[in-house]
């Protein structure tokens, strides 16, 4: 069985600001069947009976789900009324969105509780898993139905925000499986890996590769930590082949001090919203797609994927 990092769970939402200073990584709070729109009238009412720090509620303000709600109007905002009054099913999330014409988050949404170099976060290996067992078998399960069969010619992988393990299907190979990550000692330890480099992408986003260069780009339990997202995905636009799958996975599960706010004060329909807005706004894939692997909801950690493909005429 795997070594799985030590996680704690937020108490709760009450009690959660004062006692943030003392959790360093957290899970934050699952919104499984809870409406996407409720998500604001939720925070609202965290913010009773206290008087929290501005710093620790960048995100709280400016919720995702209330801003795309003004910029898109009423006549846009059709479909996520519709998820409003029905539970939330992660697959509906992004399906049919008429996007407002802008980016519709600010600056502050991408700032994080730590903004201490992260090489200074990521100096000291950390041979665990974030992820328990059962949800890093489903992400296994997920990639073997999607990746190119192993030692596929030519075929190449980028393990974006990459570590000791990428979650692959055991023995999986390729002609080049290259892995991007912060700390070298990590990457030297995965065996899935033919190369590695690395680079701290909310300091430089510019990804070292060529145009063109991979069939597939994944990137497990980490988009959260983006502080450059936009750029970072237009990169990885740039690098995948035409018609190149970019995977992005996630729990509930995160460093929260280094979690950029606009994630930390939402829940899970969110965070599948705000990554679809990625592909969206980054240009040159098409409309991203939204999959629940989440193995045993309610038992053990939740397992999302949004995905999408380079545009053939991108």
């Amino acid at each position: 069985m795997s070594r799985m990092v030590n996680l704690l769970v937020l108490p709760h939402p009450q009690q959660r600001l004062p006692v943030l200073a003392s959790l360093y990584p957290c899970r934050l709070p699952t919104i499984h069947t809870r409406s996407a729109n409720s998500v604001s009238e939720s925070l609202r009412k965290w913010n009773i009976g206290f008087k929290a720090p501005r710093r620790l509620v960048l995100g709280l303000g400016a919720s995702f789900w209330s801003q795309f709600m003004s910029m898109a109007g009423r006549a846009r905002s059709k479909h996520l009324i519709a998820l409003a009054k029905q539970e939330v099913v992660i697959e509906e999330v992004l399906k049919n969105v008429d996007w407002p014409q802008q980016f519709p988050f600010k600056e502050e949404d991408f700032q994080r509780f730590d903004e201490s170099p992260d090489s200074l976060f990521y100096d000291a290996p950390r041979f665990v898993t974030h992820i328990d067992d059962p949800a890093i078998a489903a992400l296994t399960k997920y990639y073997s139905k999607v990746f190119p069969p192993s030692n596929t010619p030519g075929v190449c992988i980028l393990d974006m925000c990459s570590s000791w393990v990428s979650h692959f299907p055991k023995g999986y190979k390729q002609y080049s499986i290259v892995g991007l990550g912060m700390n070298e000692e990590e990457l030297k330890r995965n065996p899935v890996l033919t190369e590695y480099a690395v680079q701290d992408l909310n300091l430089n986003p510019k990804l070292p590769f060529e145009d063109n260069s991979f069939d597939v780009i994944t990137n497990a339990v980490s988009v959260d930590y983006l502080a450059k997202p936009i750029d970072v995905f237009k990169e990885m636009c740039r690098v995948l082949k035409p018609g190149g799958l970019a995977i992005m996975s996630f729990s509930n599960r995160c460093f929260w001090t280094k979690a950029i706010s606009i994630w930390t004060s939402t829940g899970d329909a969110d965070h599948v919203m705000i990554v679809g807005s990625y592909f969206h706004y980054s240009g040159g894939f098409e409309p991203p797609q939204a999959v629940d692997i989440s193995p045993n909801p309610g038992r053990s950690d939740p397992m999302y994927v949004v995905y999408s493909r380079k545009a053939s005429t991108a």
